[in-house]
């Protein structure tokens, strides 16, 4: 069985907007003191590090802390035609940083509808920026990965959504991270999809929603973590690492609190 790593994502303090005032460091900081191994950062979060992936590498290390994979998002959505290269051009640079890192995802942003247009051109633009940006990571040596989300104006917001554009997308190259909040927000019976779609995984985003679709702290949710890991660990390129990402009202008030408690939740659930 794969080796199960413990990771955190960013998104908890970036959803604060300007009420969050620090920098990466800050970022780093929190994590290795909640106990995590590793790290999932977005480009709106690396800061000046973003130019400086030896720094960055050397920031980890003092920490203890591994590179997971890194994030971007564009706002295209990915989805409209005039802005393919330019989205490109962005996964290239992205690429070229990750590959600093041995193991690290390029993870990009879920596909959303930005302008009026036919849905299905939608889903045909954002394969085909997925699909390139796919071989531009082969060519760095770095895998890729695409994290569909519940956000607003998402265009892979359930299970049609997701098997329409898994469709579009060559099996062999672009991965797939399954996000357990976003999935259950799109009314989804999460192990089936998990099952359906197992070949794409390359890690897993683990956090946790009520009943209503309201985010929750982990465990304190519908989310059933144990029975998720155990059916994602089966994933032939599953690389083991869990990334907690947190966007409750818990959250929002004390981010590093949030991630230092779904830390230890995870060590209770997963022992």
């Amino acid at each position: 069985m794969t080796k199960l790593e413990i990771g955190c994502q960013t998104y908890t303090w970036e959803m604060l907007g300007e009420g969050f005032t620090g920098g990466p460091d800050d970022l780093l900081d929190a994590i290795a003191a909640g106990g995590y191994g590793g790290i999932e950062i977005t480009d709106t979060m690396i800061g000046t590090y973003g130019s400086q992936p030896e720094a960055f590498a050397r920031a980890l290390e003092a920490r203890g802390l591994e590179l997971v994979a890194f994030t971007f998002s564009s706002s295209s959505g990915f989805t409209e035609i005039d802005e393919v290269e330019n989205d490109l051009e962005t996964a290239r640079r992205w690429a070229d940083f990750a590959a600093r890192f041995p193991r690290a995802v390029l993870s990009m942003g879920s596909a959303t509808v930005m302008s009026a247009g036919p849905r299905d051109e939608k889903f045909r633009i954002a394969a085909d920026v997925y699909n390139r940006a796919a071989e531009i990571g082969r060519v760095a040596g770095v895998e890729v990965a695409v994290h569909p989300s519940s956000h607003h104006d998402t265009l892979l917001f359930d299970r049609a959504d997701y098997d329409t554009l898994f469709q579009r997308l060559d099996p062999a190259s672009v991965g797939w991270v399954p996000d357990t909040g976003h999935i259950l927000r799109g009314g989804m019976d999460i192990l089936d999809t998990l099952r359906t779609h197992a070949a794409r995984i390359r890690y897993l985003h683990l956090k946790d929603v009520d009943a209503t679709g309201a985010w929750a702290m982990l465990g304190h949710g519908i989310c059933d973590v144990p029975a998720v890991i155990a059916e994602v660990a089966k994933a032939p390129r599953f690389n083991g690492w869990l990334v907690l990402e947190e966007e409750s009202e818990e959250a929002a008030r004390d981010p590093a609190s949030a991630v230092r408690r779904n830390r230890e939740t995870l060590r209770c659930l997963v022992a």
